[in-house]
């Protein structure tokens, strides 16, 4: 499958080859999905916890005696029917959410997703991608020239580039992360996805095996 580079000011330098074994996967949706699912679960983060009768403070002593007084039994003020007790059925920290899926159908999903990119003619290559200083006016205007036209994107990188990390973190709409680090959610999150060259090879060595 030939696919066509880009350089820096938009223009188009040449074709490349994409491997198939990465770029010409047949897509299964309900794999995806299921990755797609265990990554938003695992980044769940636990915040809501409600007091049990046991550790709402207060209660110690018996209200009244048990017998004698014509009023209901009650053991404790902080019991779930009273007001200022317990709660009983609330959301409690124990709770998990996490989903763990073999890593060979993590791997399978992301091919998926990256075939799709590149059928749907939202993968951009560049022949590189580099800036001189972490200003975010250079890669604004880089990113404006190609395809993408700035919009959502994702930019993959072979290795870190701490000029175009430093750069892109002021963009809403931009992420930048290295190809090692590839997956199904960030794929998806974003519409386009932006690579050099070099970040092909990356993929092939950590996700082929």
């Amino acid at each position: 499958m030939k696919y066509p580079v880009y350089n820096q000011k938009g223009e188009e330098v040449g074709n490349t080859l994409l491997p198939k074994e990465i770029f010409d996967v047949k897509t299964n949706p309900d794999l995806i999905h299921q990755v797609v699912v265990s990554q938003m679960a695992n980044k769940r983060k636990i915040i809501a916890h409600t007091k049990d009768r046991s550790e709402a403070r207060g209660g110690g002593a018996k209200p009244w005696q048990q017998k004698g007084t014509g009023r209901a039994r009650v053991g404790s003020i902080r019991s779930p029917i009273w007001k200022g007790g317990g709660v009983t059925f609330g959301p409690r920290k124990e709770k998990k959410f996490k989903k763990i899926i073999p890593k060979k159908i993590r791997r399978k999903a992301l091919l998926m997703v990256l075939t799709g990119k590149a059928k749907e003619n939202l993968l951009i290559i560049s022949d590189k991608l580099k800036i001189e200083k972490p200003k975010t006016k250079e890669i604004f205007k880089t990113l404006n020239k190609l395809p993408s036209k700035g919009k959502k994107c994702l930019i993959a990188l072979p290795d870190l580039d701490k000029n175009l990390v430093l750069a892109a973190r002021n963009i809403p709409k931009i992420k930048i992360i290295e190809a090692r680090n590839l997956n199904c959610l960030d794929l998806l999150s974003f519409k386009y996805l932006i690579i050099p060259k070099e970040t092909i090879k990356v993929i092939k060595e950590t996700f082929i095996k």
